[in-house]
Order: structure tokens, then sequence, then C-alpha cells
């Protein structure tokens, strides 16, 4: 396992380390599931709030997101352990602190699907935290790609597109994955030439990652490999999902050729002129 997924274990034993600090990341802005039961001490973010700049459809600067870190009392050296509720929505934070430059950030293995299904502890207070400074961290987007750059390599042999969405998503059927309100583009379909590799089949049932070996055997599936020309490009509709995929490849498999198209199907499904494949 690689040390940025931490086991369900590994983070029971170190509950209330003075350098530990545990975010429940919700994809509804509303707390209601973790006030009725959390990982004890973990903080609370809805995912757009803490994870957005404020206004524009666009990451927080390093300086805000350490503003916004320093709030819940994270340093520069405290280890910054996330789950989803969903799991995605984990990798989804991980790779923007990521972005942001925050040196120790981990992944909880299974998310709260698996803390809750081994009966951990859960607490209903909810915890105060002391602010502190936080010196912006210079950030590296090395990992995210533009609608242009995806434009750009349409056709080319050597860029791989992953499509992490559902089966219903990827034939042109929905926009949003069933049995959700269908929103979120002006029209259906895929970027052209993309493969499907929908997130799930990197998850066992309790949320947690598959091993290493299965992993690359369904990557292989769909022409990912380590050594192949170019990159490999991961999206979905608003790119939760696709950083599963490239938390799997980079952090698990050790890839350096993975990239996540953070726009994904909201912005790609609805520019005037960007071509749809169905």
């Amino acid at each position: 396992m690689s040390a940025r997924l931490v086991s369900t274990a590994w983070l029971a034993e170190r509950l209330g380390a003075p350098r530990l600090r545990v975010i429940e990341i919700s994809s509804v802005d509303d707390a209601a599931a973790y006030r009725a039961g959390h990982v004890p001490g973990a903080a609370w973010w809805y995912w757009k709030a803490a994870l957005w700049h404020e206004s524009d459809r666009e990451f927080p600067t390093p300086a805000e997101m350490s503003r916004r870190l320093g709030r819940i009392g994270v340093t520069p050296d405290t280890t910054v352990v996330l789950y989803g509720d969903p799991v995605q929505y984990g990798a989804y934070a991980f790779w923007v602190l990521s972005l942001c430059g925050h040196a120790d950030v981990r992944l909880l293995d299974g998310a709260r699907t698996r803390w809750v299904g081994e009966r951990r502890p859960l607490a209903t207070d909810l915890p105060r935290f002391e602010s502190v400074s936080y010196p912006p961290p210079p950030g590296d987007a090395a990992s995210r790609v533009g609608r242009d750059d995806v434009r750009a390599g349409l056709g080319r042999p050597d860029r791989l597109l992953l499509d992490a969405r559902s089966p219903e998503e990827f034939r042109g059927e929905r926009v949003m994955p069933p049995p959700f309100f269908d929103h979120g583009a002006e029209r259906t379909g895929r970027i052209p030439g993309a493969v499907h590799l929908y997130f799930r089949e990197l998850l066992n049932e309790d949320d947690t990652l598959k091993s290493a070996d299965e992993l690359r055997a369904v990557l292989r599936l769909r022409g990912a490999t380590p050594d192949r020309p170019g990159d490999i490009v991961a999206y979905c509709r608003l790119s939760h999902r696709a950083t599963l995929l490239w938390f799997a490849m980079h952090h698990l498999l050790g890839w350096n050729n993975v990239r996540v198209y953070d726009g994904s199907w909201t912005e790609w499904g609805s520019i005037v002129g960007f071509p749809v494949e169905k």
C-alpha cells in the first residue's frame, strides 16, 4: 500500500495525534450525516465551498487554501487525512490539496463506508479548532489539463482519454448518473475517442481500492500502461470520479503520465463548437 493511502486501522491507532487532522468531504451542503456520526475529531467540509474559488469556477490559490486549512488548525507539517462521503469526494479533495501544495495529505482507504462497516467509533460532537498561521506553499498544477489541451490532443495516438462515468453517461443516455436528476451539461455523449473505465471497477464493495495487480489488469484492458507514449487523461462529469483514477494510477501504481481534465463533461458538453461522440 502506498503511504498516501492509509487503512482504517492506521487511522484508528493515530486518532488524537497532535499533528494529524482528519477531514470529511461531503457531496452535499447539509452536514446531517456528519452530525449523526463521523470519525472522531474530523472536521467537515462541503466540497464546493472548501475546494473551489469562492466565486469563480476555479480552484483556490495556494494562499487561499492555506487560510482555509489554517482555520481548522492545519500547519505545513500537519498530516491531513481525507475521506469522502461518497468515496470519490475524498480523492477529489486529495487532488486539490496536492494542486495547492500541501505536503502531507493522505486518503483513507474505504472512506466512510469501511469505517462504518467495521463498527469503528463514531463521534457526534462538533470539534472546535484553534486557527493557526499557514504560510502558503508553492502549488503544483502539473497533473491538471484544460479543455484546449484536450481538444488539441483529439485523435493523437499518444493521448489516452479515460471516461470514468457510468455506462449510461458514456453511452450518451444521460448527463448525470442514475438515479439522480439528470443535469450538468447541455449535451449528452462523450469526448471523441474516449475509452470507458467506470470508476467503480477500481473499487471493492466496501469502497477500498483494489490491489495493485487487479488495478493493472483493469487498466491494461483499456490500453493504460506506465510505458505508453504520451499521457493519460481522466475525466468524468465534474472530475470527482476521474481523480480516483488518477490517484490509483499515480499514487498506487507510480505512474507519472496521468492528468485530470477537471472541466470534464459539465464543461465539454456545453461548449459551443466542441465535438461530441455518441
